[in-house]
């Protein structure tokens, strides 16, 4: 439907695709979750009755058009039908990270000043409560699960089943408002408020209105041909603006079911009982997978893991093509049908993936290596650009024109253009309406025609059209020399290694490039079993000479893999060290969605960072640390730091477009 026509069918807001659905798809499944090990399902017609007694307790509570409701939990239909329900009353929803402690909630509440909070749990519930009075207008809270909760103060607190069952005994006084308040609702009413990372600053709250996420559900479900049938595993942060594109939007959009997992623990297990056909996950997650394979085969028999490696060397060199539907000779396409019997069918099998017809990762660049490896199992992986303020799409890949370095072409309704700087702009229907109560931060972000500056550098590719992402703007930089820095791309290339959790490269204005390595405890933590190599701790672990000529090994493989790209071949490591912690959210150095603090990190570890290039060959150093029950403590450490050999770089011509010199 073309955007007039989808407003002339009265498809104006999430509560009216809803009503759709019930009508056209009713009896179809709508929702799936795990709860004590077993599958429960909602239709369509359910969901509908489910989400109209919570938006009718809602009212009966006072919920005015306007107010904001923050969500907190894990994915749930409940946590899903909440939000819808705000909107059925007029009101805005304001998803937040589960994860996030409580000073992080106290920003969040008091800057959208959220009068009602529905809570997954108790965990939840206990963090809002020792926000208090940093935010003020939170009148009621709402809680999911009830167990621990008895001996609360129930004053200002609701039961959401308890919410419903008021909801359904208020369908004759409430149910013509209700009714009023959707007919109401407008195509350029704000449908949803989502908050982003924050990765240089304080999280920005993003307007987003019905049009930006319906139209923009409208034209990313057409390009991949998204239908009711489509199976999906919600188990992404629901304040991040995918999941709330792919299991709202698109979901609403389409009429497709929405699968929630029982846990985090357990949404592997979970991912292979669904079988997805339509799969989102970020580049740690497929980098998490594949490192779990690599340590299986690491322990598996000799017969076993030469099959492994026969079968993905075939696999590495004709499976994109037998996927993309290239001329690959028959020897070598019956070879491939016996390896998808022996070893990539039952791998796919393994990891969930065996039903998927569209995969995408986004949120940051995958490592090629890794996303060549899915997509040689037969795996339909494809790669899109996207950020809150676009309601996610910018550029999608089509079928038959994947490759890893680019991020494809324009999503449908989307323009895209090259500053003189480098930078990527945009304008589209899903731009975001504006950061709530921030004039300044919208003014610099969106100009007066709709073009929204990303904060990537990127180019044109001659020929192609596609897109090719260098780095975030801000830190794509110059070496000393004049040559190119983009820490991202060598940053990327070293975590295809599965003992290399977190990579972060040094080098703007510098000689030399440098880096701080992040092992993965669970890869190396094998490794170091089944080589008898006995260690009480991760710092110890980090620090063996071991594990530092293995890491030395990468980075050197790295150097030659990067001295052949003409334009980055400088982003070189000519030193490294292994961090003695992992970088975590809770200690600031990264976002709740994993993106490296770089700003932080510089100055956290300002010490580390000089040592890396005035010649030490160790260093001491002092970091504070914050445990799991919220306390500060710190950990001391003398750290190696590490040589590495780098490569002349190839001489090649390059041609691009649209990148500045």
């Amino acid at each position: 439907m073309q955007t007039t026509q989808v407003a002339e069918a009265g498809l104006q807001s999430i509560p009216a695709l809803l009503a759709r659905n019930a009508a056209v798809f009713g009896a179809r499944p709508a929702y799936r979750e795990k709860e004590f090990g077993i599958w429960q399902s909602w239709t369509w017609a359910e969901a509908a009755g489910q989400t109209r007694d919570l938006a009718l307790g809602l009212l009966k509570l006072g919920l005015r058009p306007g107010d904001h409701v923050a969500i907190i939990g894990r994915n749930r239909p409940m946590h899903y039908w909440s939000m819808v329900a705000a909107q059925m009353c007029g009101a805005v929803p304001v998803p937040l990270y589960q994860d996030a402690v409580a000073d992080e909630m106290a920003y969040v509440l008091g800057n959208c000043g959220a009068r009602f909070v529905v809570c997954g749990d108790q965990e939840q519930v206990d963090k809002v409560l020792e926000v208090g009075e940093r935010a003020p207008a939170v009148e009621r809270l709402i809680y999911t699960d009830q167990r621990g909760m008895r001996k609360y103060d129930h004053a200002r607190m609701n039961a959401l089943a308890d919410l419903q069952a008021q909801g359904r005994a208020a369908e004759s006084q409430l149910g013509v408002e209700l009714d009023a308040r959707i007919a109401g609702l407008g195509y350029d009413q704000t449908c949803v408020m989502l908050y982003t990372s924050g990765t240089t600053g304080k999280p920005k709250g993003v307007v987003l209105s019905n049009r930006n996420i319906i139209e923009t559900s409208k034209n990313s479900a057409g390009f991949d041909h998204l239908t009711e049938r489509e199976e999906i595993l919600a188990y992404l942060p629901m304040a991040w603006v995918g999941d709330f594109i792919f299991s709202v939007g698109q979901a609403y959009w389409a009429g497709f079911t929405v699968n929630c997992p029982e846990s985090a623990r357990t949404m592997m297990t979970d991912l292979r009982e669904i079988g997805p056909t339509y799969f989102f996950a970020p580049p740690r997650v497929f980098e998490g997978q594949l490192t779990s394979v690599m340590i299986r085969m690491e322990d598996a028999g000799r017969v076993k893991r030469w099959l492994f490696d026969h079968h993905m060397a075939l696999a590495r060199r004709v499976g994109p093509g037998i996927l993309e539907g290239r001329p690959v000779g028959i020897i070598d396409r019956l070879r491939y049908a016996l390896g998808d019997v022996l070893v990539y069918g039952p791998l796919k099998n393994t990891l969930g993936y065996s039903r998927i017809r569209v995969g995408y990762t986004a949120g940051e660049a995958i490592g090629p290596e890794i996303f060549d490896f899915y997509r040689s199992l037969g795996i339909n992986l494809k790669q899109l650009y996207g950020q809150t303020e676009a309601s996610v799409f910018i550029t999608q890949q089509p079928d038959g024109e994947v490759r890893a370095d680019t991020v494809g072409v324009p999503s449908p309704g989307v323009e895209l253009k090259i500053a003189e700087s480098g930078e990527v702009f945009y304008r589209s229907p899903g731009t975001f309406v504006e950061y709530f109560n921030n004039p300044d931060s919208t003014a610099s972000t969106k100009d007066g025609e709709g073009w929204v500056a990303t904060g990537d550098a990127g180019f044109f590719e001659e020929g192609t059209g596609h897109l090719r992402i260098i780095d975030r703007a801000k830190d794509v930089g110059r070496m000393a020399d004049g040559r190119m820095f983009a820490p991202k791309y060598v940053e990327n290339k070293l975590k295809f290694y599965p003992s290399i959790l977190e990579a972060v490269v040094f080098g703007a204005g510098r000689d030399a490039c440098t880096a701080f390595i992040n092992i993965d405890l669970a890869a190396v933590g094998n490794w170091a079993e089944r080589n008898n190599i006995a260690y009480a701790s991760y710092q110890e672990l980090a620090g063996h000479p071991q594990v530092y000529a293995a890491i030395r090994e990468h980075v050197e493989a790295v150097n030659a893999s990067v001295a052949q790209d003409p334009m980055l071949s400088s982003c070189q490591i000519a030193r490294f060290l292994v961090l003695h912690k992992e970088l975590d959210p809770d200690d600031g150095e990264m976002t709740r969605t994993r993106k490296v603090r770089r700003g932080v990190i510089s100055d956290k570890y300002a010490d580390l960072i000089a040592a890396l290039y005035d010649g030490s060959r160790n260093v001491f150093t002092e970091t504070e640390v914050t445990y799991e029950d919220g306390r500060k403590g710190r950990i001391r450490a003398t750290l190696r730091i590490e040589e590495a050999r780098t490569v002349p770089p190839a001489l090649h011509d390059v041609k691009a477009k649209g990148i500045a010199a």
